[in-house]
């Protein structure tokens, strides 16, 4: 089991790291894990992107300091604040789109046990009008914890964000963000470990949630960036 480490530079999107690590888990078989905190920053989903709002959104995104960058996957837009914690783990498949839900169950519990470690009890689903709305998230008075999956031949990724605190600032940056493309959003919706009784620190979030990735494999640390040279 690799465990990435370390920053990469703000120009390079994550769904570059993403793909890299899919590149290399195909090749060497060895699962992979990354948990990181980005910068403060808006990602666009697919369908934003044709939405007649969208020029609009940016300059929203822009005009609240928020970097922005798009991707090719998932569902809509979603916040980072600088607190908020990201991860990923890329793994072998053999039967590819067939084990969609058996690694969305073993996240899901996983993240649960970490979250409850920090005091904090999290419960499937989430309430209407959440941002980047999906099956697969987690909630206590409020979404914390969004993911997704990309499934290659040989292996798929598993990523998502955890919101630590901050949440009205996710709120206040997303609801015009939201209303200009059109799309429901409550801002009542946002959660965060915070906002559920947590006190844990953003660091030790990413430490907690990085060890329920690895799932008690013996981690090999990975400087990202050598990923990213190879």
């Amino acid at each position: 089991m690799r465990v990435l480490r370390g920053q990469v530079s703000e120009s390079i999107p994550d769904q570059n790291v993403g793909r890299a690590m899919l590149a290399t888990v195909s090749q060497t078989k060895e699962p992979t894990v990354r948990v990181w905190c980005p910068p403060k920053l808006v990602v666009f989903g697919p369908r934003d992107v044709h939405e007649d709002g969208y020029d609009q959104a940016r300059a929203i995104v822009r005009n609240h300091g928020y970097r922005i960058r798009e991707r090719s996957v998932g569902g809509r837009a979603v916040a980072y604040t600088g607190t908020t914690v990201a991860f990923a783990r890329a793994e072998p498949v053999q039967n590819g789109r067939r084990s969609i839900s058996d690694r969305y169950d073993r996240t899901v519990a996983q993240l649960q046990e970490a979250l409850s470690s920090l005091g904090v009890t999290v419960e499937r689903g989430e309430p209407s009008g959440a941002f980047c709305p999906g099956s697969q998230s987690l909630s206590a008075g409020g979404k914390i914890v969004g993911m997704a999956q990309r499934v290659r031949e040989e292996a798929a990724l598993t990523a998502g964000l955890v919101v630590t605190r901050d949440h009205e600032k996710l709120a206040r940056v997303l609801k015009p963000t939201y209303d200009t493309l059109g799309v429901e959003f409550d801002p009542s919706a946002v959660g965060s470990i915070r906002r559920a009784g947590g006190r844990a620190t953003t660091e030790d979030v990413t430490r907690t949630v990085e060890r329920a990735l690895v799932g008690g494999a013996e981690p090999t640390p990975m400087d990202v960036g050598r990923l990213l040279n190879d």
